[in-house]
């Protein structure tokens, strides 16, 4: 039942423009900002970190569900790695994801896309490496890119409309687009 109100939120959020950018001085929004408050997962810091920190607070694993969090590792063009909320399972080898601060978007990043898609390149079909659409070329991107897995939210401990709700208001208004 949490799941379905915890979307309701993050669409609802995603509607009012809650996680729109706001002007280019106010700064963009991040991946980690929004992943959390559309996920209801609390970890905070760069996303690459987001793996080591789940271990004992979030389930973890290799296969994509709805709500969980994909994490990319950190790489030379992406140092501090990213991360991005699951919004649909389409086949074993491609999920939608919603994310921010991906592709530029009317020119600006920081711009949240919804129901991108992510495919799984790995050879093991194991989802340890991916290739996501970006929207500057209108396909997916060009590059592959190291992932740990999912995160999976622990609903029961944190009701993720409250976490939701709670990381919402708490986003400083330049962030929030408000």
């Amino acid at each position: 039942m949490m799941k379905p109100l915890f979307g309701l939120v993050g669409s609802i959020a995603l509607a009012l423009g809650v996680f729109t950018a706001a002007p280019a001085a106010a700064g963009p929004v991040q991946c980690v900002t929004f992943a959390r408050a559309y996920s209801g997962i609390d970890l905070h810091g760069n996303a690459a970190t987001w793996w080591g920190q789940a271990n004992g607070r979030y389930e973890q694993g290799s296969a994509p569900r709805v709500g969980g969090v994909l994490v990319f590792k950190a790489t030379g063009a992406m140092r501090v790695g990213h991360v991005a909320t699951v919004s649909a399972i389409v086949s074993p080898r491609e999920i939608r994801v919603t994310h921010a601060n991906w592709s530029p978007v009317d020119g600006h990043r920081g711009q949240v896309e919804s129901d991108v898609a992510v495919i799984d390149t790995s050879t093991a079909g194991d989802w340890s490496q991916v290739r996501v659409w970006y929207a500057p070329i209108g396909d997916l991107g060009r590059r592959d890119y190291p992932v740990y897995g999912f995160i999976y939210g622990d609903h029961a401990t944190a009701p993720a409309t409250a976490v939701a709700v709670a990381a919402i208001e708490a986003m400083p208004v330049e962030l929030a687009g408000l």
